[in-house]
């Protein structure tokens, strides 16, 4: 059940929100000259990668001073971004903590449903499809049109079935 619960941490809802608030313009509603379909090709690609990036990245609570940091995880271990001073790296430096944050083949599976779940959201818009896709046939449109719902539901299974213990930047404790 608590996999159930932390579904709108795992997915993409924050690239979502982002396409769903730049795409009208950058598609011009659907209505596409060669420069909109280089901004919308662009958008896609950069919320994607952000995607995969947000991914690997995970919180740790420091015991000792109760602070939040952020990192990325690496084969190695664990990247921190936010450490304030080169006192605090090294009151870190020798903590196996960091070493049990590396990053993990469930890691990657979660990286890449997480990007095609936004990939199908960002290519069910119609303001894309328009402008990708201007003369698609039948089934094709029936396809872009039914793909989220199917996504949707085989990202949840997975999602539920393989949980990640990792708590990437903005997820709550």
């Amino acid at each position: 059940m608590s996999s159930v619960a932390n579904l709108a941490q795992l997915l993409p809802t924050g690239t979502v929100l982002a396409y769903q608030a730049l795409s009208p313009s950058f598609t011009n509603h659907g209505k596409c000259e060669t420069s909109n379909q280089w901004l919308t090709g662009m958008l896609v690609a950069v919320l994607a990668s952000a995607c995969l990036f947000f991914s690997f990245t995970d919180s740790i609570v420091g015991r000792r001073d109760g602070k939040l940091y952020y990192g990325f995880a690496t084969p190695r271990g664990f990247n921190v971004f936010n450490f304030s001073s080169e006192e605090e790296k090294q009151e870190w430096h020798d903590l196996d903590q960091f070493r049990r944050l590396r990053l993990r083949p469930l890691d990657f599976m979660h990286a890449f449903v997480a990007a095609v779940v936004f990939l199908t959201v960002a290519f069910s818009d119609v303001g894309l499809q328009n402008c990708f896709f201007p003369d698609a046939n039948r089934n094709t449109e029936e396809l872009l049109k039914n793909l989220p719902m199917g996504m949707a539901f085989l990202s949840s299974f997975v999602f539920i079935i393989f949980p990640t213990k990792r708590k990437g930047i903005g997820f709550s404790d």
